[in-house]
């Protein structure tokens, strides 16, 4: 198990988590749990997706394809239903592997399993859903997605964690396979009940011409981990790496992020933006690593935050590990609240202060979620977002009448 003292785990909350008191879910439950907007919110903005698929504690209960995706070289499956596993299937996450994704494959009894046949264009999204059950008492739950495009392929992939209220671990693993000059764009959206743990990783790796980008959003959980490997293992690969995180209460948002560049004129972007609110914390640590021989490789690593009130925390801690010449690197990283000019702009235009405030990081978190692939995807997350900063502006607003 790791600990606090661990560099990979610092700041974290891990020193918390007692796995003795969750119990694997052996079967998924009966009824669909009661989840308010959720995924319906996400499925109607996306349009016709090329395939649906919902998973229920870890185990995929339905699964279905578009009628033009039917017969195009798609194939979405349950890992059950398959005599043996696909060829890529772990070797992706075993690139970096830690306790809890060694705990997933232990406990994990299904998975998801995408595959999209060497130049196939799939023109709808792929949809994931993943849905946790009420339990009796505190679970422990393993969703597991295996992504692979062949070469030339293209396809886009949404993954939707959400939960009903109970005590959960959540430990969810995808792995995504890009070939040769194949495209990717890949969406993860977390919405866990306030009383959930995750301890997720996204595995990725790229093959020589290929390109993924990825979009991550967390905004649910108690204390929420998503570790982000993505490995360029073939000259001229690209990754965009995005992520939005928002935290109020007592949230701890942790997002790390390791960027491997192991061919030759491999380039990586990666932008993570992040705000907390009341007692929250965030915590953003990323490595980028240039292998020997992967010359002119280009890499950029950049984390903002914005904390909101007195008591919220944010560290940021960027990392470069570079082990050959002719390289372009750079990390950038800030920690602050709003800037007061800002402020101070909007304000004198006649916005009260409040508003202004949720203005100012509605804009903060604009211009990334206009980078999101699917445009659906970041319709809905702005939706996410500015409900969450009503929310807590009616709290602050309760708390000053109360005073």
């Amino acid at each position: 198990m790791p600990t606090e003292a661990d560099e990979d785990w610092r700041y974290g909350r891990i020193d918390a988590l007692d796995l003795g008191v969750y119990e694997p879910v052996a079967e998924p439950g009966g009824d669909p749990p009661d989840l308010a907007g959720g995924p319906a919110g996400l499925l109607s903005g996306l349009g016709a997706p090329a395939a649906l698929v919902r998973t229920r504690d870890g185990f995929v209960v339905s699964s279905a394809l578009g009628a033009p995706a039917a017969s195009t070289g798609l194939s979405v499956t349950s890992a059950r239903a398959l005599t043996a596993p696909p060829a890529g299937f772990g070797s992706v996450v075993a690139l970096s592997q830690d306790a809890f994704t060694v705990l997933a494959e232990a406990f994990g009894a299904d998975a998801v399993v995408v595959t999209v046949a060497a130049g196939v264009h799939v023109a709808g999204p792929i949809v994931v859903v993943h849905e946790l059950d009420r339990r009796a008492g505190p679970a422990a739950v393993f969703p597991r997605t295996f992504v692979e495009l062949g070469e030339g392929a293209v396809a886009i992939v949404v993954e939707h964690l959400v939960s009903a209220t109970g005590e959960a671990l959540v430990c969810p693993v995808t792995e995504l396979e890009v070939g040769r000059d194949a495209r990717l764009a890949y969406h993860s959206i977390q919405e866990l009940d306030r009383s959930a743990w995750q301890l997720g990783y996204v595995a990725s790796r790229v093959d020589r011409g290929g390109s993924l980008r990825s979009f991550a959003a967390s905004f649910g959980g108690d204390y929420a981990r998503l570790c982000t490997h993505s490995s360029l293992v073939g000259e001229a690969a690209t990754s965009e790496l995005l992520a939005a995180y928002f935290g109020d209460g007592t949230q701890v948002q942790d997002m790390r992020t390791f960027q491997e560049h192991a061919a030759p004129r491999t380039k990586s972007v990666l932008i993570f933006k992040g705000a907390v609110d009341d007692a929250a914390r965030s915590v953003y640590s990323g490595l980028i690593h240039i292998h020997k021989g992967a010359r002119k490789s280009d890499a950029g690593q950049t984390n903002r935050n914005l904390v909101l009130s007195d008591s919220a925390h944010a560290d940021s801690v960027p990392n470069l590990n570079i082990e050959e010449n002719d390289v372009r690197c750079s990390h950038a990283s800030a920690v602050g609240p709003i800037d007061r000019a800002q402020r101070f702009y909007v304000e004198s235009r006649g916005v009260p202060p409040s508003v202004a405030e949720r203005l100012i990081l509605l804009g903060f978190f604009d211009d990334l979620l206009a980078r999101a692939p699917e445009p659906g995807v970041a319709a809905y997350l702005r939706g996410v977002v500015a409900g969450r900063l009503v929310r807590s502006a009616r709290a602050t607003a309760r708390e000053g009448g109360a005073r």
